[in-house]
């Protein structure tokens, strides 16, 4: 693949926090598997992305975005792991000394 640009829509969907779908941006939703478009509810576009092989995604590794919107027509981003989404928890309390050590 080289470093063309695929101009990109990214949606999200009202039943499940953090998934996304990145289509290209003229992608006909009606054309989608029908199981895919019923895990998101009702869809609303979250941004348009000019994809590069060279460009940053905060989730995702974008020849991968890119492979499988060119193979299947569309790239599934699924939300962080529970564990992963812990770890990033403000006011989780891993890190204090056992009350135990202080005794």
């Amino acid at each position: 693949m080289n470093d063309s640009k695929i101009l990109c829509s990214v949606f999200r969907g009202t039943k499940r926090e953090g998934m996304y779908l990145y289509v290209k941006k003229d992608t006909d939703l009606t054309t989608l598997p029908e199981g895919l478009m019923q895990q998101f509810g009702v869809l609303t576009l979250a941004m348009t992305l000019v994809l590069t092989e060279s460009r940053q995604l905060a989730r995702a590794d974008v020849k991968k975005v890119r492979a499988m919107i060119d193979e299947q027509g569309f790239y599934l981003q699924m939300p962080p792991a529970e564990a992963d989404i812990a770890g990033r928890v403000p006011g989780r309390h891993d890190d204090l000394p056992d009350a135990s050590e202080n005794d």
